[in-house]
């Protein structure tokens, strides 16, 4: 027997589509950070763009080394004046 009731399809899922920069930036942030539950470590790693990832991982890289000269050369002219 055959059901012939129109049942709703649902859609098929597609594809996750690869993250933005800006998303990429994100993961990296919180991968810095160390705050990152499990699920959604998973959901990052199967959704990054390798090129993004690398690009967000040296731009971060940077910003934290200057960040960390910035405060190093404040400090000493704060204490040496």
């Amino acid at each position: 027997m055959t059901k012939n009731s129109k049942e709703p399809q649902q859609p098929q899922q597609t594809e996750p589509r690869d993250y933005s920069f800006l998303q990429t930036m994100r993961a990296v942030a919180w991968g810095m950070l160390g705050v990152r539950k499990g699920k959604g470590h998973s959901e990052d790693f199967s959704r990054l763009n390798p090129l993004h990832l690398i690009l967000a991982g040296l731009l971060a890289t940077l910003v934290f080394v200057l960040v960390l000269i910035g405060a190093a050369r404040w400090f000493i002219g704060y204490f040496t004046h």
